[in-house]
């Protein structure tokens, strides 16, 4: 019998066959070959046994969170409470499109600043729409929900930023424990404890433990221009440019003439520098 992992608490895996949620443990083999089963992963199972006796292969994974088999990954970005920082938006987008998941932001707590700066943040926003990345804001959910139909979602971003506030909005069934924001802190509590996939209006999407930060080491120097593609609109003279500190660098040009969002390059020279190291 082949279903799929929806959630995993320890050693304990929730197998969705059908109508059936079977719960499952996995074979010692796994162990041994040093294979750890995913929440997404296909797999074949003994139903009597209750064993997972071997996983499908992946359409693609991500390590953290921990989730296989994506459509699509939800960045959760709230603008106040936390703050929303565009450096680690754009580091979730470049290692999201790595793993060849597309990325779509949706924007929370956009109410929590005043009118004018609200402005200033679609402006910003409407950018990352113009290369090609869907953002849709938690204040209307309807095209969201339209958007998501038939996918497998997760949901990623900082602490705090909504996850689950906006999974219970979207289905109050679940009522998912949410906490506000530690103030000593300045970021939110974490209240996710383990990964698991819930069904809701056609949708399934998987709550994941929040992070707020993200290390870039399956990203080369060679493929991090993936998460930024308006670069390919300025081809600079050398194939190789790195757009740092080369000279005659049309990348660096169109930031100068404000082509490219600055706060976008200082991502990818952050990021280059990263890598580097």
């Amino acid at each position: 019998m082949n279903g799929q992992i929806v959630k995993i608490i320890s050693n304990l895996y929730t197998v969705k066959s059908g109508n059936d949620l079977i719960e499952c443990r996995a074979r010692g083999k796994f162990r041994y070959e040093k294979e750890v089963p995913l929440v997404g992963d296909l797999v074949e199972i003994d139903p009597k046994e209750k064993y997972i006796l071997k996983i499908l292969e992946r359409r693609n994974y991500l390590n953290r969170p921990s989730i296989s088999n994506v459509d699509v990954a939800l960045i959760i970005t709230s603008i106040k409470k936390p703050d929303i920082s565009f450096n680690l938006l754009d580091k979730l987008i470049l290692v999201i499109k790595e793993k060849n998941i597309e990325p779509v932001i949706c924007i929370s707590k956009l109410d929590l600043v005043p009118f004018l700066k609200r402005n200033k943040y679609r402006k910003t926003l409407k950018y990352y729409e113009s290369i090609g990345i869907k953002v849709f804001y938690n204040s209307n959910l309807n095209p969201l929900v339209k958007y998501l139909k038939g996918k497998l979602v997760v949901l990623t971003g900082q602490t705090g930023a909504g996850k689950s506030t906006l999974l219970n909005k979207l289905d109050k069934k679940l009522n998912l424990d949410t906490n506000p924001i530690s103030e000593a802190l300045g970021r939110g509590v974490h209240t996710t404890r383990h990964t698991e996939i819930h069904e809701i209006n056609g949708i399934s999407f998987a709550d994941t433990p929040g992070f707020s930060s993200l290390d870039l080491t399956d990203i080369t120097k060679e493929n991090i221009k993936l998460g930024f593609p308006e670069f390919d609109k300025y081809p600079c003279d050398f194939k190789d440019c790195a757009h740092i500190d080369e000279k005659n660098c049309s990348v660096k040009e169109a930031v100068n003439n404000n082509k490219i969002l600055k706060s976008r390059y200082d991502s990818y020279l952050s990021f280059y520098k990263e890598i580097k190291k």
